[in-house]
């Protein structure tokens, strides 16, 4: 089953893709299950999972004041703004999972740094790392990721980051079906990462559409 492991909907204030261009697409590409992981909210994940034909985990991007953390298999919103320990807190409070995304990489403000990855690694706080972000520009970030999973034998995850929804599927995974979080942590541990990255000019969308929401906010 091919899994897209990070997707935006227009629930983060960078993303446009509707429910609908989502159905369509995930459907173009054969997408069997997706992870929606939209910008200080679990809302959007939460109202498309009741409506999707398939597999949907209810994910978030939490913005702590040293990066980005995103808890999956959410129940409901952890509000950004609070520390990386208090973060982490809130995601194991409903039974979720820590992924690190796009990390190490040097061109996003919002990766979580890099001496806090390796702290929570070293305390075995982390379950998945995202080797591979569709939107990383440099293959160095990749690498560096892939040798970081390997150390500290962390889960390998993969995702498009998808804000447009042309994007959705350019990166996942490759693995059987699950309806669990546990089924879903056997599955991802015999997992194959594909997909590849993206045209540096996907960028130019998500900023213009953070323009955008920023002009028409009452």
């Amino acid at each position: 089953m091919k899994v897209d492991l990070h997707v935006h909907t227009f629930h983060s204030m960078d993303a446009s893709t509707t429910f609908e261009q989502l159905l369509a697409r995930c459907s173009e590409v054969g997408l069997g299950a997706i992870a929606i992981a939209d910008h200080g909210t679990a809302d959007g994940a939460l109202e498309f999972q009741k409506i999707a034909p398939f597999q949907v985990i209810v994910a978030e991007e939490v913005l702590t004041p040293h990066g980005e953390i995103m808890g999956m298999f959410l129940k409901e919103t952890i509000p950004s703004g609070t520390s990386v320990e208090n973060t982490i807190a809130a995601i194991k409070e409903q039974g979720g999972l820590v992924c690190i995304p796009h990390p190490f990489d040097p061109l996003r403000s919002s990766a979580l740094d890099s001496k806090v990855v390796e702290a929570l690694a070293e305390k075995g706080q982390i379950d998945i790392i995202e080797v591979l972000n569709a939107r990383i520009l440099l293959q160095s970030a990749v690498r560096r990721a892939d040798k970081f999973a390997q150390k500290y034998g962390l889960l390998r995850g993969a995702g498009s980051d998808a804000h447009g929804p042309e994007e959705l599927g350019n990166a996942w995974v490759e693995m059987a079906p699950f309806r669990t979080k546990e089924e879903f942590l056997e599955s991802l541990a015999k997992a194959e990462i594909r997909g590849r990255r993206n045209s540096p000019l996907v960028h130019l969308h998500s900023t213009s559409q953070r323009i955008k929401r920023k002009l028409i906010k009452p």
